[in-house]
């Protein structure tokens, strides 16, 4: 009888470990689902655009203080999967890690410039911008996210685009259509997305695991310590020049754009073709641009912070192209002058410096086809069929419009834009 009990109980164990196969693999799914959906939930729910305007000021008030005051919050965040994967990268590419130059920025020491506060200047001015000013000083903050791994090799097109963490599908369309990493005829294309923290300090966590997650399967991130916000995109603007300094000082051409414009790689490279070695920055470029004095617009400017009638030339930063080592020139240049608080401003400022004046290209439209935003001509694919860059599109048109431009697309005449 003993043969036939134990028989009995190895059939019994063997369908309770298949039922337990069964029920790990049903929990994994289900896991996966759920990160799905907390995603989703998150970037509809959570979008910059969904806050009320009176909200939208109270943060903006808020946020460089946290910036600045929140020591390393996240400074060891990610890496339980970062680490492994450089690792790997750097012995695939059979590199250790002591002949890499590193982000020398490790801990956040940031207190305010209380002497701002005595002058009679500074007291007239608005809430927002005190707390710019009292924080100004503060340049570099920790990296939590890097992928030195990036410019290995020879890379002749880098993509730069700026995001924040909430804007997960916008980053998903970004891959999908004009920032997928591929090499056309010997010229290797690489892409990158700058991402501060999360701007709440209540979903700060959570929307910290999700960058994690998605850096784990993608690779093409790089984050740093300071919140995002709308005065703070000059500090993305500079930690990323400082960043390509250290580990991408050989690129031969970056292009820099925000995360809802369309872009043509194609007409990029079909525009670099034969281009002489030189500082070329080329762009939407406005000219004589005057700052502007009304409280109510996003882009108003104080007196007190800005005394010039006009802006140096810059272009629209919603997407231009630049010479690598221009860019190098440009992290020197900046070092040179203090922070302020409109990024494209900012860059134009250190052109200046360097005596470099940026090209206007009409294949950048960084304010639409048209300025007319009803235009229909804001909508044809045959426009975009011969841009280089167009804003501004979200995720679902990005999307529908990439699938129209590479479609057996029929247009009347073709635009000589390149």
């Amino acid at each position: 009888m003993r043969p036939r009990v134990w028989n009995t109980n190895r059939n019994h164990t063997s369908r309770r470990a298949s039922s337990y196969r069964k029920k790990t693999i049903y929990k994994s799914v289900c896991l996966s689902f759920v990160l799905v959906i907390m995603v989703t939930v998150l970037q509809r729910g959570m979008t910059p655009s969904h806050f009320m305007p009176g909200q939208q000021q109270k943060e903006l008030h808020q946020e460089p203080v946290k910036a600045q005051k929140r020591d390393g919050i996240f400074s060891k965040t990610g890496h339980f999967w970062k680490s492994k994967m450089e690792k790997t990268h750097l012995e695939a590419e059979g590199v250790t890690e002591n002949q890499v130059k590193s982000w020398d920025v490790t801990t956040i020491n940031c207190t305010a410039n209380q002497n701002m506060s005595k002058m009679d200047w500074f007291k007239g001015l608005e809430p927002n911008f005190q707390q710019f000013l009292l924080y100004r000083h503060c340049r570099y903050f920790p990296m939590l996210i890097n992928h030195p791994e990036k410019c290995r090799g020879d890379i002749y097109l880098l993509i730069v685009v700026k995001s924040i963490i909430t804007q997960h599908d916008r980053r998903e369309a970004i891959r999908r259509t004009w920032g997928q990493e591929k090499e056309v005829d010997g010229k290797k294309i690489k892409t990158l997305f700058l991402l501060g923290t999360a701007s709440k300090e209540e979903e700060r966590a959570n929307y910290q695991k999700l960058l994690d997650y998605e850096n784990h399967i993608y690779g093409d991130i790089l984050q740093w310590n300071f919140l995002d916000s709308f005065f703070n995109l000059t500090l993305k603007e500079v930690h990323f020049l400082k960043w390509l300094n250290i580990y991408c000082d050989s690129v031969r051409y970056i292009f820099k754009g925000d995360d809802d414009v369309f872009v043509s790689p194609s007409n990029i490279l079909e525009f670099l073709e034969n281009k002489k070695e030189g500082d070329l920055f080329v762009g939407d470029v406005l000219y004589k641009a005057r700052p502007i004095r009304k409280k109510e617009n996003k882009y108003y400017i104080p007196s007190a912070l800005y005394n010039k009638n006009n802006y140096p030339p810059y272009a629209g930063g919603g997407g231009f192209l630049m010479d690598g080592p221009l860019a190098i020139k440009l992290h020197k240049a900046s070092e040179t002058l203090e922070l302020y608080p409109i990024d494209d401003v900012f860059l134009g400022m250190c052109l200046e410096v360097l005596k470099v004046e940026p090209v206007r290209h009409e294949g950048f439209k960084t304010f639409g086809i048209v300025k007319n935003k009803n235009s229909k001509m804001n909508k044809e694919p045959c426009f975009y069929r011969y841009m280089m860059v167009v804003h501004k599109l979200l995720p679902l048109e990005l999307l529908q419009m990439w699938s129209l431009v590479h479609s057996n697309l029929t247009c009347s005449r073709k635009l000589n834009v390149l």
